[in-house]
């Protein structure tokens, strides 16, 4: 028996076209040439030549941009889900003095904007030679990923019932342990969305990758893609193909995961 969609189902359906439609025309605008992108804006292309796709990968060096953005994104990634299901897990299951200070501490993370303490960070990474390395990014985007993981996680641990952990204890396993085995198995979905969440922010990051990496041979591919545009002139063509390289990826990863990111992000809503 066919139902018929609901209201909230056509909301999403057209809340989920508007966002597609700027990521179509840029693809089609990749495809024309910049003459055609002035005179006909939302126009679709005449020809469909995908080797100018080719042509911005080489003239632009993505690849080297792409290397840089994949380092630094892997490593803020993988220390922030290191260091947040380790927090998580103390917050939720541990009971320790001062745990309602350490978690409140983490709550400011969320709400501090970065031009709260961005001049402070970077006098502090000009007095520890950070500037200019890839560290410059990686120590921040790990710092501003670490609230949201943190408390993501401990939300998912608190719905899990809690004798799985005490049994485990009763065997004579370590909280290390606990850690190890028993939880990191079971907050996977979780994981993935603070995982996805991360890659999508470290990846996009373009203010601080603009301030802090001054070497070209460092640069990730935000700024990299700078290189299409000049004081006078931009290549739109080129520039359209390479913000479409550069996005098809985190596409894929999301729609990849979307069904740990749904679970993940839902799990925590109720209490076990």
């Amino acid at each position: 028996m066919n139902r018929k969609p609901t209201f909230s189902t056509l909301v999403v359906w057209f809340y989920a076209t508007l966002n597609l439609l700027p990521m179509l025309w840029m693809f089609m605008s990749s495809l024309k040439t910049n003459a055609e992108i002035a005179k006909s804006p939302l126009g679709l292309p005449t020809t469909f030549d995908f080797s100018v796709f080719a042509e911005a990968w080489e003239m632009g060096g993505l690849g080297t941009y792409a290397i840089n953005s994949a380092i630094v994104t892997f490593t803020a990634t993988t220390i922030t889900l290191t260091v947040s299901s380790m927090a998580g897990f103390a917050l939720s299951k541990l009971n320790f003095r001062g745990r309602g200070v350490v978690m409140g501490i983490f709550t400011l993370g969320l709400l501090l904007p970065i031009q709260a303490y961005f001049i402070a960070q970077n006098e502090l990474f000009e007095l520890v030679y950070l500037k200019d390395t890839r560290w410059a990014l990686i120590v921040p985007y790990t710092a501003m990923g670490i609230p949201l993981a943190v408390w993501l996680l401990k939300s998912y641990i608190d719905s899990l019932p809690k004798e799985i952990f005490e049994s485990a204890r009763v065997d004579g396993a370590s909280d290390l342990a606990v850690y190890r085995l028993l939880m990191v198995p079971i907050i996977r979905p979780a994981l993935v969305t603070v995982g996805i969440f991360s890659v999508l922010s470290s990846w996009n990051e373009f203010l601080l990758a603009l301030l802090y990496v001054q070497d070209d041979a460092l640069k990730t591919i935000p700024t990299g893609l700078l290189a299409f545009s000049s004081k006078y002139v931009t290549d739109y063509q080129m520039l359209f193909a390479a913000l479409s390289m550069v996005t098809l990826p985190m596409i894929v990863l999301y729609v990849v995961f979307n069904r740990q990111i749904v679970t993940g992000l839902t799990q925590g809503s109720v209490k076990g």
